[in-house]
């Protein structure tokens, strides 16, 4: 058993310990609020809307200290059994196997965990006060502009997504508070000399199939050095949006998938 504290923060890891100090040492950690990984040779048990058993194996047990639990196998990035937080844990040693049991009472289900072999277990007090930031995709900002046009511009009403025109596809249609045509082209990053004249053809691949007036904006965080000469040159707006911003959009709002706002023409 190793006992290790670093930087005056307990941090307590036990190597091969015995089923006992397995029990006292996740005993106090789970009052203690920790955060708890124990490793070993272990199977288990759920019961709750359905019943299911995990054959023995080798696997990463995770408590975290909201009282969710997970059991990892040693490959793929999601739990192979799992409860959600609020949980209330039961651990004992019954014949020769620690037991560790999540509780949840609404509705009423538990996950079972029994080791018979431990190789490590660790107690962890943990900060964590980081903001989380979502750095937006192309698609995701296309989302968030469809969720609140207002990204765009006032009045801005979308038509169509993904429009196919002959140079390609048109990001986002639609039309303005007076009525024009509106093609958005979104660029997740610095947007260049390229994407510009990408907008332009678009625009005039719309111009020669309708009898009004055709806008080009395009969306991007930034502009490159020079763009905003050719952006006047060939009469196209610029709007710059953060993916961040969308991205906080979409995580307030349950996006429903691109096909429930419009059918495609």
């Amino acid at each position: 058993m190793a006992n290790i504290v670093l930087n005056s923060k307990p941090f307590t890891v036990l190597v091969r310990p015995s089923i006992q100090e397995a029990e006292n040492t996740v005993k106090e950690a789970v009052s203690k609020r920790k955060t708890i990984i124990v490793i070993g040779d272990c199977w288990v048990h759920y019961r709750g809307r359905a019943s299911s058993k995990l054959e023995p194996g080798e696997r990463i047990l995770i408590i975290k200290e909201d009282g969710s639990l997970l059991v990892h196998r040693s490959v793929g990035y999601e739990p192979v059994n799992w409860q959600p937080p609020g949980c209330i844990f039961h651990i004992q040693v019954t014949d020769n196997s620690l037991e560790i049991r999540a509780v949840r009472r609404k509705p009423t289900e538990s996950v079972a965990v029994f080791f018979d072999k431990i190789h490590m277990v660790s107690a962890l007090s943990l900060v964590d006060s980081g903001e989380f930031s979502l750095y937006a995709s192309e698609e995701d900002m296309q989302k968030a502009i469809l969720l609140e046009p207002s990204l765009v511009e006032e009045g801005f009403k979308p038509i169509s997504y993904e429009k196919k025109v002959e140079p390609g596809f048109v990001d986002v249609y639609g039309v303005d508070k007076d009525g024009n045509f509106v093609v958005v082209e979104i660029k997740r990053k610095t947007a260049g000399n390229e994407a510009v004249l990408q907008l332009a053809k678009y625009v005039d691949a719309i111009k020669s199939k309708v009898n009004r007036k055709v806008r080009g904006v395009l969306v991007a965080p930034n502009i490159a050095k020079g763009v905003q000469r050719l952006l006047v040159t060939l009469e196209l707006d610029f709007k710059a949006l953060d993916p961040k911003k969308c991205g906080r959009i979409l995580k307030r709002s349950k996006t429903r998938k691109l096909e429930t706002f419009f059918k495609k023409e």
